[in-house]
């Protein structure tokens, strides 16, 4: 094509659809408008129904794009650690830092000083953190960290219970729901997977009763819920197991399904009724507990178990508590005492979503994968660990919520090595780690840092050697899911700014300049076509690159555990014993209290009944906001209109401390400290505060945040299970 072609094509008005999914909870159709080479505006999906509509986040991601802060050039850091000074660098004077400290650590400690860590950024198959932790394993290897930020109680959990993370249904399948409780649950803002909302408005449009368990009236409740019932949190496995108390007493279980299904029902039964401990988990016993009235419990209990069917959604926040795998585990076998598991209209109590989608479906070709990590190849069992796929089965030996620590201490602190180099992808280290302080002591340890990133963020600015990364408009991508089925195709609608690169592109530029054979000798196309062309749904590549997503459309709802409930002998659980196990003998082995056989009510530490309380008296949530996907768009001008960060106060708990809506309050804990506004609320419970996660830090002269960034009051503990504690806080606010 002629220089004049490609000036004519660019002058050419035109709409590109593209997937867009930024770690946001969806997977949504933008209609990207191309002009002169640049993004005019953005549209969503119009075509055909089920419509993938874009969120607010979606729709402002022009402001992201072209934002006034993007870092477009390689930067190194020009003064003391923090301080935000950087000198401009070429690409070839970057890969040569890149390329010698790698080295240098390597060969002067060992490629287990070498910590990668990284998370969800833009959720797609090829453009990702497996680029890099390709690179670095053929180098060598390196330490990898376990634990999601998400749901690793949810995971521990079902891995025990069922045997297996896929354990939810498609969406249009509350459809065929009598009833649903929204427990921690607020897809209104978290989405959920795309068209999540506009399934439940049908389900209540058709007649299902909806029920909100939450400590807040999130927009969710508000918009469908029948009723909300706030709970104080970290309680949540309490108001579950009085719940069971009640169908157990009134004869109401599903004891066929129990006989048939589970394993453990009857060691459960005697925990519930107190003969293990003298203790009837009565409806009167979580009240005192969880500040739900106890006739509230029962009923709850008594129409939940009568409503068939009915599907108890669990969102994750319940989860990301001290004992979160306990609220997940009591979840689970509440809807076996129901029957509700493997039965359209119901659920099977864990998370909420296929993990990878109809699992008889979903398939992708090869494209680049990593070979074994050889540092954590040989590595040990992590204690408490369950064989499970993928981010379940990670070898890293340290929790991401330890991993502050661990850099600090290292092998004095017991950890397995002296970590040198830290190499961050996708990840927004510390503001998005617990114990904020800590992470930035963390940070001025460390010998070299690398971080790939679209803006100077406050975490970048730690960094040695900032790399500027593309975002998911300006390349070429693969995302899917299965909650509401789909491929989608993130096309590029325009050229890289300034000099910024994709994982891809600059992995093999930096393996080549290293002399690294055998990276990768495909083109990004071609990676793209093997991937698509493994997809037993898929079959014309070009159409499916043209027209941005493939809906798939089932013959029916995906209902996860179907086979096993229609036909168990020849399709067991995923178990040790083939069937649901409310008994777990794989937790009995690990002998360790904190994780008992059966589901139990463990009370957290930092409760509101903790000796800490007198001092620091209101329990702290990190929510999920519209207006932000964790730490991303917090700088989207039109995103910051939508929900200014503020904390969230009930209006009792302001009157008692002169605390007016709009107030500048000062909030804080024997961690940190923040001056942010306060928004006065009912729709949230007293003793109970707000503060949405993933607003970046801003710390003035005396190490007080300004940014609202939630981690500088967190605990930097997980569970026994491994979830990350973010709402397991206790703080105090007073005016400013």
């Amino acid at each position: 094509m002629s220089n004049n072609q490609q000036k004519q094509d660019k002058a050419i008005s035109r709409a590109i659809y593209s997937t867009h999914a930024s770690h946001c909870g969806g997977g949504c159709l933008l209609k990207v408008h191309v002009k002169d080479g640049t993004v005019s505006r953005i549209e969503t999906d119009d075509g055909d129904e089920p419509q993938f509509r874009a969120c607010a986040r979606g729709r402002a991601f022009r402001q992201r794009l072209y934002s006034p802060d993007r870092l477009l050039h390689p930067v190194k850091r020009a003064g003391a650690r923090g301080d935000g000074r950087f000198e401009r660098v070429s690409w070839d004077e970057a890969l040569d830092i890149m390329a010698g400290q790698l080295v240098r650590v390597r060969d002067t400690y060992g490629p287990q000083s070498i910590l990668f860590k990284w998370s969800g950024g833009d959720t797609s198959v090829l453009h990702n953190a497996t680029c890099h932790y390709r690179l670095l394993n053929m180098l060598g290897g390196c330490s990898d960290v376990w634990g999601t930020f998400s749901f690793d109680g949810g995971l521990f959990a079902e891995l025990a219970t069922l045997g297996t993370v896929d354990t939810g249904n498609t969406r249009d399948d509350f459809l065929s729901s009598k009833m649903i409780i929204m427990w921690g649950w607020d897809p209104a803002n978290t989405v959920q997977n795309t068209n999540t909302a506009w399934y439940l408005a049908q389900a209540r449009e058709a007649g299902a009763r909806i029920i909100s368990v939450d400590p807040r009236y999130t927009d969710s409740a508000a918009t469908f819920a029948h009723e909300w019932h706030p709970i104080v949190p970290g309680t949540d496995a309490a108001m579950l197991i009085a719940m069971a108390y009640v169908m157990i007493s009134d004869g109401l279980q599903d004891q066929q399904f129990l006989d048939n299904y589970t394993l453990g029902f009857d060691r459960f039964r005697k925990y519930v009724l107190g003969n293990e401990d003298g203790i009837a988990k009565t409806p009167a016993w979580a009240e005192a507990i969880t500040s739900v009235p106890a006739a509230v419990i029962a009923g709850l209990a008594r129409e939940y178990a009568t409503t068939k069917p009915a599907a108890l959604i669990t969102g994750i926040g319940p989860g990301r508590t001290a004992y979160g795998e306990q609220y997940h585990r009591a979840a689970i076998t509440l809807a076996a005492m129901t029957g509700n598991i493997g039965r359209p209209g119901g659920t099977s109590g864990g998370r909420s979503w296929p993990t990878a989608g109809p699992t008889s479906h979903f398939s992708l070709g090869r494209g680049l994968k990593s070979p074994r990590n050889p540092v954590e190849i040989d590595a040990p069992t992590r204690k408490n660990s369950l064989p499970g796929p993928g981010i379940a089965m990670r070898r890293g030996q340290i929790n991401t919520a330890k991993m502050s620590d661990a850099i600090i201490r290292g092998k004095a602190g017991g950890y397995p090595t002296d970590y040198k180099l830290l190499y961050l992808v996708d990840t927004h280290y510390p503001n998005q780690y617990l114990n904020l302080n800590k992470g930035i002591e963390a940070l001025q340890k460390l010998e070299f840092i690398v971080c790939f990133e679209q803006f100077m963020t406050p975490g970048a600015r730690f960094a040695d050697l900032v790399l500027p990364a593309v975002t998911s408009l300006e390349k070429n991508d693969i995302a899917l899911d299965g909650a509401t089925p789909f491929y989608g195709y993130m096309n590029q609608a325009c050229e890289p700014l300034g000099e910024a690169r994709s994982h891809l592109h600059f992995c093999m530029e930096l393996a080549q300049h290293m002399g690294l054979d055998g990276y990768n000798d495909r083109t990004e196309d071609e990676l793209l076509r093997e991937i698509v062309g493994g997809s037993r749904d898929v079959k014309d590549y070009d159409a499916f690159k043209r027209d941005g997503i493939y809906k798939l459309r089932l013959p029916e709802s995906h209902v996860a555990f179907s086979k096993q409930i229609e036909d168990p002998a020849n399709n067991p659980f995923p178990t040790p014993s083939g069937k649901i196990e409310i008994y777990s003998q794989r937790l009995a082995d690990m002998q360790e209290p904190e994780i008992p056989p059966v589901p139990k009510y463990l009370e957290a530490w930092e409760s509101r009944n903790d000796p800490l309380a007198h001092m620091f008296p209101l329990q702290l949530i990190t929510t999920h906001t519209k207006r932000r996907a964790h730490s991303q768009y917090d700088n989207v001008p039109w995103l910051q209109e939508v929900t200014p960060q503020a904390i969230y106060m009930n209006a009792i708990d302001a009157q008692t401390r002169g605390i007016a809506d709009g107030n500048m309050v000062s909030v804080f804990n024997r961690r940190g400290r923040m001056i942010i506004p306060a928004r006065v609320t009912n729709r949230l419970m007293p003793g109970v505060v707000d503060i949405p996660q993933g607003a970046w830090f801003n710390l003035d002269e005396n190490g007080v945040d300004r940014g609202g960034c939630c981690n500088i009051l967190t605990r930097d503990e997980h569970s026994p299970g491994g979830a990350f504690c973010s709402n397991t806080t206790l703080v105090q606010v007073e005016k400013a």
